[in-house]
């Protein structure tokens, strides 16, 4: 979002003082056209509408315009090129005035800073004016929509501060970084990524990173939400809150499966055993004190749920970050599922490339946030046609943009899925592969866990092994 002139100039009347610095406005100026050298600290940075005034822009955009036509500029050539377009009056007069606002080179870096500062600000004010008018011409169709578009508007106002030089970064920086993770690794004070706690997975991965896009795909009835659940809830165990966006179950489905996913733990106890049949139903008093004690340990951790149907990218973006600047620490978030995601309404896109900008924007939004994202995909029924049906990543609905912009891709294959009773005379009832199709940073390969469906409960199996 840039702040235009026209903008600014409509809104002058509506407010007591716009943010802006003509002194320091000028002094960039003066400075880049007396000693061109300095020219690529001001390009790194500043665009033309950092610039308030008019005239400013103008030159400032003359400026541009030669250094990136000739790769050099000189006061003779921004005064010719502004004379033959003959946009200024008394141009003579208005360059040596520039030429002769500062007093040293070295005011350019500090004049630059000046110029960020009050162009945030200019913007900052500009969204505030556009949600005003937004709510009084009432543009969105729900509350919902207003604050999504009243978040977008902020946080990207709230960000105009970056500048291209920001992306720059040097490799004794970039290293200096990676070698104090190293330490800290070999310590044992931190691990690579995310630990899901599920040793095999854990190892296969070295953890969850940061910024990444984690698709778990299957069939349904396969397990994908449980074992996404499952990761939330061992997550939420070390105090690290995690965020789950479920358009398909509500809250309280959500709940009662992480109930019994926790009841496992007395699996085989005797009188304190709880199946999902006795949850369902009258328990005896052992058991209903055992599922009490379940529930105290669920109550502490920090797990929000959102259950709204229907939700678009911009609503869970918008919800998201809330949830970010509320808890600065959230570790993890999961979207479950792909499919249910609301498109645009406005859209004329078709599905696959529908499905590629959700995919793209989720995969940004973990970026923004710097944290792993999950989303849930269900797979097409192409897998049911082929002798062997694990899944492949051709399965995946839509299948191009999520393998180009996915970091991870994990698929769930249950041989009791699609032949009960072959696995149950092999003892395979429940045994799961989780296939690691892809993943940027690590090898591909599977690991095998245990499905436990009456507890929706994935426990660990067998080491891993390569494909």
């Amino acid at each position: 979002m840039s702040i235009t002139a026209n903008q600014l100039e409509v809104r002058e009347g509506k407010v007591p003082f716009i943010p802006m610095d003509l002194g320091a406005e000028r002094r960039v100026l003066g400075i880049l056209i007396k000693y061109p050298d300095k020219i690529d600290l001001a390009v790194d940075k500043l665009q033309v509408t950092h610039f308030y005034d008019r005239i400013h822009r103008m030159i400032y955009q003359v400026i541009l315009d030669l250094y990136h036509a000739k790769g050099r500029i000189s006061y003779t050539q921004v005064y010719a090129k502004l004379r033959k377009e003959q946009r200024i009056e008394t141009l003579e007069e208005v360059l040596v005035a520039i030429t002769e606002s500062f007093a040293s080179q070295a005011e350019l870096e500090p004049s630059i800073e000046v110029l960020l500062e009050k162009n945030v600000k200019r913007q900052i004010l500009l969204a505030a004016q556009q949600i005003e008018q937004m709510v009084l011409l009432e543009t969105e169709d729900s509350v919902e929509g207003y604050q999504a578009k009243a978040q977008e508007l902020i946080f990207a106002a709230t960000n105009a501060v970056s500048s291209p030089e920001d992306d720059t970064k040097d490799l004794l920086e970039i290293l200096n970084k990676c070698y104090v993770n190293l330490l800290q690794r070999r310590e044992g004070k931190a691990t690579y990524g995310l630990s899901v706690r599920y040793p095999s997975i854990d190892a296969f991965t070295t953890g969850f990173k940061n910024k990444d896009l984690i698709i778990l795909a299957a069939r349904p009835s396969m397990g994908k939400t449980s074992l996404a659940l499952n990761f939330a809830v061992n997550v939420a165990k070390r105090d690290i809150p995690v965020l789950i966006f479920s358009l398909e179950m509500d809250d309280e489905q959500i709940g009662d499966r992480l109930v019994l996913s926790e009841l496992f733990r007395y699996k085989g106890q005797g009188p304190k055993e709880v199946t999902a049949f006795d949850y369902s139903t009258k328990m005896t008093d052992t058991q209903f004190a055992t599922t009490q004690s379940v529930f105290n340990d669920l109550y502490k951790l920090p797990i929000q749920v959102v259950d709204k149907r229907g939700l678009t990218v911009a609503e869970i973006r918008a919800k998201a970050r809330k949830a970010k600047a509320e808890r600065p620490d959230l570790g993890l978030i999961i979207v479950d599922y792909l499919q249910l995601i609301k498109p645009p309404a406005d859209t004329r896109k078709n599905w696959a490339l529908v499905v590629g900008d959700i995919v793209r924007e989720l995969r940004d939004l973990a970026g923004e946030l710097d944290l792993p994202l999950m989303l849930l995909s269900q797979l097409n029924r192409g897998v049911e046609s082929r002798d062997d049906k694990r899944p492949l990543m051709s399965d995946l609905r839509d299948s191009g943009n999520i393998e180009e912009f996915a970091d991870v891709i994990m698929f769930l294959y249950r041989e009791d899925y699609y032949y009960p009773e072959q696995a149950a005379e092999k003892g395979m009832t429940g045994e799961t592969e989780v296939i690691f199709a892809k993943q940027r940073k690590g090898p591909t390969g599977k690991v095998r866990l245990k499905y436990l469906k009456e507890y929706t409960r994935f426990v660990e199996e067998s080491p891993r092994e390569g494909m």
